[in-house]
């Protein structure tokens, strides 16, 4: 079992508006970064899809993950078990429900913790995930994010 730690950030320039996610994934000696842009979203939405897209994106299974986000949205939301509950209810009002969706079919596949940090407060990996994401956000060939899009 691989322990691996990831940094992810979302942004969006307006919101809804153009955004980005950034990801930083680190085991042992190895780091990767990631990062892509869409056309109109939210920062919420960056913010979750870019734990999803990092999960996503870890080989098989039963990895120790440690996931370090400033979002406060996606890091309550799943240590508060609030996620769950929502689940049992449908989704009932509740937005992104697609991607909360797609968070929950790859969660159990390895033992995933989440730590919140205080964006834009001089942390290394945070701050480089916020340039990957704003980075994303103001490229160009921008992808669609049709989950927001399909219902705004």
């Amino acid at each position: 079992m691989a322990r691996i730690t990831v940094y992810t950030d979302g942004s969006s320039r307006g919101n809804p508006g153009p955004g980005g996610y950034g990801i930083v994934l680190m085991s042992g000696a190895h780091q990767k970064e990631f990062s892509e842009g869409f056309r109109k979203t939210t920062n919420n939405r960056m913010e979750l899809l870019s734990v999803i897209k990092a999960l996503e994106m870890l080989k098989g299974g039963g990895h120790e993950v440690t996931i370090f986000s400033d979002s406060k949205y996606v890091v309550d939301a799943v240590e508060k078990k609030w996620v769950f509950g929502w689940q049992k209810k449908g989704f009932k009002d509740k937005k992104n429900p697609d991607l909360w969706q797609r968070f929950l079919r790859i969660y159990p596949k390895n033992k995933v913790s989440f730590r919140w940090v205080k964006g834009h407060d001089g942390n290394h990996y945070n701050e480089r995930c916020d340039e990957l994401a704003v980075q994303a956000a103001m490229g160009t060939g921008l992808l669609i994010d049709e989950g927001y899009e399909a219902v705004n």
